[in-house]
């Protein structure tokens, strides 16, 4: 008996039980949604939604069309004003293409915590947040011919192009220690 009078008070209906599933999962999704910082460097995918054309173009002719959010819109705003001694080569570009790209890295810059402080000569690869991730990665590794250095993210990171950098992405090149054996005349 105690039972019966037991189950009756805590039992709920049917439609009941289903309101509260379906309130707390609006929350949960809300608070999950609102509450979901922009992408960071580190995170699963660092490019913005829509890839601006004339910067895939321009930028990854030569090497990998780095996601905007891996540096803070002012140190885009210097690499875009020196593009005549980009790294070395001269990268100038159109007034109007110039522009473009500019107005894009602005809006799409990081701006958070990580890419605050100014890397050095502007570069990513001399970042603090970027130094510290590959902090493990061997002076050998980065030598290795099928990585060459640094700035080749893709060498590593397998999704790199699609701003995917997550760690189980990521498959360091092994090298082949190479017999190379020559023809004798």
């Amino acid at each position: 008996m105690f039972m019966q009078s037991l189950r009756a008070r805590t039992r709920t209906s049917t439609p009941h039980r289903y309101s509260w599933l379906l309130a707390w999962s609006a929350l949960f999704l809300t608070v999950s949604l609102v509450g979901m910082p922009s992408a960071q460097a580190g995170e699963k995918n660092l490019q913005p939604a829509t890839m601006l054309p004339s910067y895939q173009k321009e930028c990854a002719g030569c090497h990998l069309a780095f996601p905007p959010g891996m540096l803070a819109p002012a140190t885009w705003s210097r690499i875009m004003q020196g593009l005549e001694k980009h790294y070395g080569t001269d990268a100038s570009l159109d007034a109007v293409t110039t522009t473009d790209i500019s107005t894009w890295l602005q809006k799409n810059g990081g701006t958070y915590k990580r890419v605050d402080a100014h890397p050095p000569g502007n570069r990513i690869t001399e970042s603090a947040w970027f130094v510290r991730e590959h902090r493990k990665v061997r002076a050998e590794v980065w030598a290795r011919p099928s990585i060459n250095g640094p700035v080749n993210c893709a060498a590593c990171h397998t999704q790199a192009e699609l701003g995917n950098y997550s760690e189980r992405n990521i498959r360091i090149p092994k090298e082949i220690d190479r017999i190379v054996i020559s023809a004798k005349p």
